[in-house]
């Protein structure tokens, strides 16, 4: 048994390439309405074109507060409802530490924490009206083992499970659901990968990293489930991965 997504509206962050675009794809196709997010107009309009539903196109910086406020204003305006919040957004930086750009780090604590905390605040209050809501925010496998090349990432996803495992107990209640899907690594835009024929190798053939899709098809599992299913968090690793 699983739930009936078709005509959702759904708001998906950090929507123009990558695990977002991939959630686009498959929210669309299950019949979800759909507000697109991201910094870049341009990837967003062609994402929009390719897509079967309905679309909206917001340009929305996570680390603009104002742009976080429109993007469910436009929505709300465009729709009328907001059912779920893709909180996908974020910004990955590894290495070793003592050569980190520290203002960059800033700006990756603020997108990946402050930037959920402020979309889920946004939209809490429409989801509580309506008294259902799902907020789905991408983690990583990150937030659940202490990856030696990432140590300033890798708090902020264990931020991120923090937030949802409290939140969704605050929330339960008002019938809307939290929950937080954690990839290990994804070969995408994000990792310099963008070639179709080469993201297939390292994945399906060689089995050294994810694929958008594949996670994308465990957010719309999680999402599909019936409302009284909270999938609370899904960690997912390509089948090589050590973490």
């Amino acid at each position: 048994m699983k739930s009936d997504l078709s005509g959702k509206v759904v708001i998906i962050t950090g929507a123009s390439s990558g695990i977002g675009a991939a959630l686009a794809r498959a929210l669309s196709a299950a019949g979800c309405r759909l507000t697109l997010a991201a910094r870049s107009l341009d990837k967003l309009r062609g994402l929009a074109e390719e897509l079967p539903g309905e679309t909206l196109v917001v340009r929305a910086d996570m680390l603009q507060r104002a742009d976080i406020e429109a993007m469910a204003a436009r929505t709300l305006e465009r729709f009328g409802a907001i059912n779920v919040l893709c909180a996908n957004a974020g910004v990955f930086i590894q290495g070793d530490f003592a050569d980190y750009d520290m203002d960059a780090v800033s700006d990756m604590l603020r997108i990946n924490v402050e930037g959920v905390l402020r979309c889920a605040h946004v939209v809490i209050p429409y989801m509580r009206a309506q008294a259902s809501g799902d907020i789905l925010i991408t983690s990583s496998i990150a937030g659940h083992a202490e990856l030696h090349r990432g140590p300033a990432y890798g708090a902020t996803k264990h931020a991120i499970e923090t937030i949802v495992n409290t939140l969704r107990r605050q929330l339960a209640g008002a019938g809307i659901r939290v929950m937080s899907l954690a990839p290990g690594k994804v070969a995408n835009e994000l990792w310099g990968y963008a070639d179709a024929a080469e993201i297939e190798r390292l994945s399906v053939v060689e089995g050294g990293w994810l694929r958008s899709e594949d996670v994308a098809a465990a957010g719309l599992f999680m999402l599909s489930r019936p409302r009284h299913v909270t999938v609370r968090t899904v960690v997912m690793v390509p089948r090589y991965q050590e973490a």
